[in-house]
């Protein structure tokens, strides 16, 4: 691009020199009163060097597009990540609802609800803590109804839940079996209902999750308000007279 631009400016330059001598000599012929036959070939000249510095130019001129075609659509590379507007995002209740499924707690993330992880979070660490201190006296309190009905003498693992100076005697041997065998039914069944209220904070957190999502998406107009208005309303009598099948009441309505 650069030599051509070169070229076409030497050839420029050449003709506007063969011009101006051509017109210098011509003024030459004019004021030496030169003969009519040497103006007529000094004008073909002229004409000649016109021409093929046109047809020079013609061949170097570069052809410029009259019209750009703007495309009307863009197209954006898969590679490159578009920023999410998050003041528009809405959460997708089914989504929501099998995160929390498969992770406790996953629904509140997904939901950018972060305040209630502590609450979903605690109610699994509570219940697996009172889940595993019932099941652990569970056993030892089995263990030490089992030491003192079998009448062994090297097991005697009941004396650890005797208070300071306290023996067990063949006079007070039966209210500790009935205090034992009560101790341990106790604790089983506080063990498994802390299992059941693991599964209904898990189960809670399952039904927050898709109810919260449920609710970001529900239109809750602005205009909240009561509206009492009269009525007439139809009693369902088929008679001729208009004020006998219908009656005038109060109407309630609630906009949100």
């Amino acid at each position: 691009m650069k030599e051509k631009i070169l070229t076409s400016a030497r050839i420029l330059f050449v003709a506007l020199l063969l011009i101006a001598g051509a017109v210098e000599s011509s003024a030459q012929v004019e004021t030496d009163t030169v003969p009519k036959v040497q103006k007529d070939s000094l004008a073909i000249q002229i004409e000649q060097t016109l021409s093929q510095l046109a047809d020079t130019a013609q061949q170097m001129s570069i052809e410029i597009p009259t019209e750009i075609e703007v495309p009307t659509k863009i197209e954006i590379p898969a590679d490159v990540e578009m920023l999410k507007d998050w003041s528009q995002w809405r959460p997708d209740p089914k989504r929501a609802l099998w995160l929390a499924l498969v992770i406790p707690g996953g629904g509140q993330i997904y939901n950018r609800k972060y305040w209630k992880l502590p609450i979903v979070y605690g109610g699994f660490i509570g219940c697996l803590y009172a889940m595993n201190w019932n099941n652990t006296l569970y056993k030892d309190y089995s263990q030490a109804y089992l030491d003192i009905m079998d009448n062994d003498p090297n097991t005697q693992s009941y004396n650890q839940f005797l208070h300071l100076g306290m023996q067990i005697t063949p006079a007070n041997e039966a209210r500790y079996k009935d205090i034992f065998k009560k101790r341990k039914d106790r604790f089983r069944r506080w063990r498994d209902m802390s299992f059941f209220v693991m599964v209904g904070v898990y189960a809670l957190s399952v039904i927050d999750a898709y109810v919260d999502a449920e609710l970001s998406v529900f239109d809750i107009s602005k205009d909240l308000s009561l509206r009492v208005e009269p009525t007439i309303m139809n009693n369902g009598n088929a008679s001729a007279n208009p004020l006998n099948s219908s009656s005038v009441g109060l109407q309630c309505s609630l906009n949100f």
